[in-house]
């Protein structure tokens, strides 16, 4: 990575990284995946149960194999072969999952996380449930403010989360947000958490690094 890009996503990094602990969050910054990865895993504890919410940035991280010889016992509803009510199941697993890991569609400056779902299985998780949170992001998801959190997600994630999965809803003929009526439509549900929750132990993992949508 070029240094002067480096040293900016390190800053931004570090910075939001103050914004979130004031806001209750327990956070830290990493310079890429690999260390991001080792300090996740130190969170996780032998013999857990881990619900995955489907991050991209999780996927790319390769703690699976890791988890599994943890003795971790892995909900995972993306998991291929599963039939449609074997992955609700899965996602009902992981709102009482001893860990859940996720990311967050975009982190503001000011420590907010904004996230749009599509059956409410991961920002509910986020919020409740789960004994520790833990959120992996990279610093190509930290915006300035709430105006851009939306918009990101409007021109990015919901376009090519939709291609990812084989959805074909409107945004991904155009590339952007149409805010169809779809039968298949996955923006149904968007949650702002400005503060940690009362009940919730969350971990929030800025990596300097473009990770995930």
């Amino acid at each position: 990575m070029d240094p002067n890009v480096k040293w900016h996503h390190e800053t931004r990094g570090k910075k939001v990284v103050s914004v979130l602990e004031k806001n209750g969050f327990t956070a830290a910054y990493f310079p890429d995946r690999a260390s991001a990865a080792a300090h996740l895993l130190s969170l996780v504890p032998d013999g857990a149960s881990v619900g995955f919410g489907g991050s991209m940035t999780i996927r790319a991280m390769d703690i699976r194999q890791k988890l599994i010889e943890k003795g971790c016992t892995l909900f995972e509803h993306h998991k291929e072969g599963l039939t449609p009510e074997e992955r609700q199941v899965m996602r009902r697993k992981q709102l009482t999952a001893g860990v859940f890991l996720c990311s967050s569609n975009a982190v503001t400056m000011q420590g907010e996380l904004v996230n749009v779902d599509s059956s409410g299985n991961r920002v509910g998780a986020m919020a409740f449930g789960p004994e520790r949170v833990i959120i992996a992001v990279g610093t190509n998801k930290l915006v300035n403010t709430l105006d851009e959190a939306h918009t990101r997600i409007k021109t990015m994630v919901a376009p090519v989360n939709n291609k990812r999965l084989n959805y074909r809803n409107p945004c991904v003929e155009t590339g952007e947000c149409m805010d169809c009526r779809s039968k298949d439509r996955i923006c149904n549900l968007t949650t702002i958490i400005r503060r940690r929750p009362r009940y919730t132990d969350i971990h929030v993992l800025i990596i300097g690094e473009e990770l995930g949508y």
